[in-house]
């Protein structure tokens, strides 16, 4: 079980680090180029992405719930997101992500707590 949730959460930051560069880096980086240009470097971005999540997703399927699978995206997309955020694309620090996390982290507990992880 331990070694399905590793690789899980592994493969899971790598498909979020993608994520997250084809979701929003285009506003930095190509905020003068027309939409679809946007599109189409995000679309080849999340390619990566998907040949990671899908793995992952699949092994952690042979442990956990669907429910819990979910949580636990969540979770570290915003584990990725606050850093991206911040170093990235220089937005300012907010308390808001820390509230925002210890909701997550919550939300992880209760979907998790006594199943055996």
């Amino acid at each position: 079980m331990v070694g399905v949730l590793v690789s899980t959460v592994g493969l899971l930051v790598l498909s979020n680090l993608f994520m997250t560069f084809a979701w929003y880096a285009h506003l930095r980086n190509l905020a003068e180029r027309p939409w679809w240009f946007a599109a189409l470097a995000s679309w080849g971005i999340a390619l990566f992405e998907y040949l990671l999540q899908v793995p992952a997703n699949r092994i952690g399927f042979s442990s956990l719930s669907l429910p819990q699978l979910k949580i636990l995206q969540e979770v570290i997309t915003l584990a990725v997101f606050v850093p991206f955020s911040l170093l990235y694309m220089q937005q300012p620090v907010k308390l808001d992500f820390l509230w925002s996390g210890l909701c997550m982290l919550g939300a992880l507990y209760f979907m998790f707590r006594g199943s055996g992880v």
